[in-house]
């Protein structure tokens, strides 16, 4: 089934239908909001700053650009997939929420997300106060003149952190209906919200003489597409064979299948982790910039033009990048575990045995594809910064991140709307 009979599929099922139209009025809702400022800003001298700074500029990538904008979703659900992240590495690291997880089934799924909530409250503040108390010093030389009182400055902190709140109840709506992840379409629509944009700036600049150059452009972003495409897909399948055993009187077993490893099993998550660690010394540094010490003026300078030249960046950022997929691959994917479960159902890989040897087979592969899951990563990461400097143009960059996002956005959800389709073909027959 074709991409359009599904969307006319969708529509002909009412329950279908009403789920759509609910989600696509969710959607608009949060599009309202992103174009709400917080009181007391220039948004024209906010946005000149977003696009000098290329840490901040990415953030504003998962804020949809509400960020640029000031308003009073600007902290996007950040703050929430930050939260997310804490509690899933929390559940393999401490044994009681492992527990709650894997022995109360639902309820325990239910207070680990529970807790997650009450944490994105406290992070949303803190990112909120840091990002206003950044911004209104004009840390980049004045460039943007946000003026608060004090009541206003706790005001302006109150109503990003309650727009988190408001995304994040947003999100779980669309969750619960069941078409895709609430949270990634609402970074997906806001990355997608922005093309316009980009688009616009081209057309007002336009310059007969960058024809080749915007020729060139679109041919590496279909390849570019293309290649996100094929390595979000791209998996090892290992062949696993089930012994045969008489349970019950009957014969049960002997079937064939294969456990299938993904090239990019981390997703773009250790982009999110470099990131947040690149981000943290650029705004420390921009905090201490206006310091009356001297020497703490020019070393925090110093930082801040450290993080601020492309190559330097760039370096750092691919190998971070890397480092961070296989640390994630190696919290997501436990051989081990994954051994003990094809043993106990009597399942094992050809020409291995079972066990151990099963578990440092199943390690050794993962660690062999992951090095390209990780090289890829790190070159989707650092892409806009390759482009800028070929295009000259920031208009003619394709967010590498932003793009890998979208790609896995549509492909995850083009798979829900199937089993939701599936499902209803099953019980019409």
């Amino acid at each position: 089934m074709g991409p359009l009979a599904r969307f006319l599929a969708l529509f002909k099922l009412p329950d279908l239908r009403k789920k759509v139209l609910v989600i696509i009025a969710l959607l608009a809702v949060y599009r309202l909001a992103a174009h709400i400022p917080v009181p007391g800003v220039e948004i024209d001298a906010l946005r000149q700053f977003f696009q000098g700074n290329q840490l901040l500029g990415l953030l504003d990538i998962f804020a949809g650009g509400g960020l640029s904008n000031l308003s009073i979703v600007m902290l996007g659900v950040a703050p929430y997939i930050t939260a997310s992240i804490v509690f899933q590495l929390l559940t393999m690291i401490v044994p009681r929420l492992e527990e709650m997880q894997k022995e109360e089934g639902e309820a325990g799924r239910r207070k680990i997300q529970t807790y997650t909530r009450l944490l994105t409250v406290p992070l949303a503040a803190i990112q909120g106060f840091g990002f206003l108390t950044l911004l209104s010093r004009g840390t980049a030389g004045g460039a943007v003149p946000l003026q608060f009182a004090p009541m206003q400055f706790m005001l302006a902190i109150l109503t990003v952190t309650a727009g988190t709140v408001f995304l994040m109840w947003i999100g779980e709506l669309i969750s619960e209906r069941g078409l895709g992840n609430g949270a990634s379409l609402i970074i997906f629509l806001g990355i997608v919200a922005q093309a316009p944009q980009g688009l616009r700036q081209v057309f007002v600049l336009w310059d007969p003489s960058k024809l080749p150059i915007i020729l060139a452009f679109l041919a590496v972003a279909l390849v570019v597409t293309a290649g996100v495409v094929f390595v979000t897909e791209a998996q090892r399948n290992i062949p696993v064979t089930y012994a045969k055993r008489v349970r019950g009187g009957r014969l049960l077993g002997g079937a064939a299948t294969h456990l299938p490893l993904r090239v990019n099993q981390a997703g773009v998550i250790p982009i999110i982790f470099a990131l947040s660690l690149l981000l943290f010394p650029g705004v420390i540094a921009q905090f201490f910039v206006a310091s009356k010490n001297e020497v703490v003026a020019r070393i925090a300078q110093g930082v801040v033009g450290l993080f601020n030249t492309n190559w330097i960046y760039g370096i750092f950022y691919f190998l971070l990048v890397v480092i961070f997929t296989y640390f994630y691959t190696a919290i997501i994917f436990d051989p081990k575990k994954i051994a003990e479960h094809l043993q106990k159902q009597g399942g094992f890989v050809p020409g291995i045995r079972p066990g151990p040897m099963t578990a440092s087979f199943l390690k050794r592969i993962v660690n062999r594809i992951t090095v390209a899951g990780a090289i890829f990563l790190g070159a989707i990461a650092v892409l806009p910064l390759g482009l800028q400097g070929f295009t000259r143009s920031p208009a003619l960059t394709i967010g590498g991140t932003g793009l890998l996002i979208v790609v896995s956005v549509i492909l995850e959800t083009m798979k829900q709307i199937d089993a939701q389709l599936t499902m209803r073909e099953y019980e019409t027959t």
